[in-house]
């Protein structure tokens, strides 16, 4: 007879982000001229690492899309991030949090909390490099 005393690591995952892990919305890249705003973060702690790239009309996310180099923890957050910011506002984007990733997914083990954060900052970011873009051309293109 076999017994074990540790649990699948699967287990410790909800459906959903299981679900997110293996099919990841959004993602890929853009290029220069699709891209309205680009962030590139990493988790200094554990090394995993997500590049995100925005589309932007008016003031709403059109398109978002992002790679992820990291644990399925890191690939799940940075799917569901992307799901949750797509079609918001900026302001609405901007006001996402980790909580909204985790709660989304129906929750996370403990340990990878940390993940839900590296989409949030990426998307805020890239937010922020959008911000940026538009300030330097509505000072004339630098000069």
């Amino acid at each position: 007879m076999h017994a074990t005393t540790q649990s699948d690591p699967v287990d410790n995952y909800t459906p959903k982000a299981i679900e997110h892990f293996l099919n990841p919305r959004n993602i890929g890249e853009m290029t220069p001229e699709e891209c309205s705003g680009f962030a590139l973060v990493e988790d200094d702690d554990c090394g995993d690492q997500m590049m995100l790239w925005i589309r932007v009309e008016g003031e709403r996310i059109e398109d978002i899309r992002f790679k992820s180099f990291g644990c399925p923890g890191a690939i799940a957050t940075c799917s569901m991030a992307t799901d949750l910011a797509k079609g918001k506002t900026i302001q609405a984007a901007l006001d996402l949090t980790d909580d909204d990733v985790i709660d989304a997914l129906g929750g996370i083990p403990d340990q990878k909390r940390h993940c839900s954060l590296l989409g949030i900052r990426a998307i805020h970011l890239a937010i922020h490099d959008l911000l940026m873009r538009r300030l330097i051309q509505e000072s004339g293109n630098g000069e």
